[in-house]
């Protein structure tokens, strides 16, 4: 996508938000539609002309948060805020990325998977779906631990066959 397919909101100092694209004031519950939709956008605040993306981001989150249903526990939240007094939050940071990359990246192959299940043996798709699985959460994991420089090796992508019989 270049950087003209971003669609421009522009906050304002009266704490409205203007989509420039559709030519009218939005609410946050807008911009969280966009998100869902799967919208590149960028929010530019008019008086600093500062990308402020994050903070109208975190804003969405805090409202859902907020409602009856949140997606953190309080104690999440609390290990949250002590990751962030930690020097090395950078690598809690890539262990929340990779794995919720991994997620998404799971749910899209179930989505693939159910989409083709009526012309295909169930079985033989649950255990090919699984060895997917397997097969991402270690590439994953052996990225984590490799960029973590803790020295443990990487996973090998070949988990069976370890109990060969001679």
């Amino acid at each position: 996508m270049s950087k003209d397919d971003v669609r421009i909101i522009k906050k304002y100092p009266n704490r409205r938000i203007y989509d420039t694209a559709e030519s009218k004031y939005i609410t946050l519950g807008d911009v969280r539609s966009m998100v869902v939709q799967g919208v590149e956008f960028q929010v530019i605040d008019t008086q600093s002309k500062k990308d402020i993306t994050r903070s109208i981001l975190l804003q969405i989150i805090i409202e859902q948060e907020s409602e009856s249903d949140p997606l953190f526990s309080t104690d999440n939240l609390q290990n949250f805020i002590r990751y962030y007094a930690e020097r090395q939050h950078q690598g809690f940071s890539e262990f929340l990325n990779h794995n919720l990359t991994f997620f998404q990246q799971q749910q899209e192959q179930l989505q693939q998977s159910m989409s083709g299940l009526m012309g295909q043996d169930p079985v033989t798709m649950w255990n090919d779906l699984s060895k997917k699985r397997m097969e991402m959460w270690q590439e994953m994991m052996g990225a984590w631990l490799g960029s973590t420089g803790d020295g443990r090796p990487e996973p090998s992508g070949d988990m069976q066959g370890t109990d060969k019989k001679e």
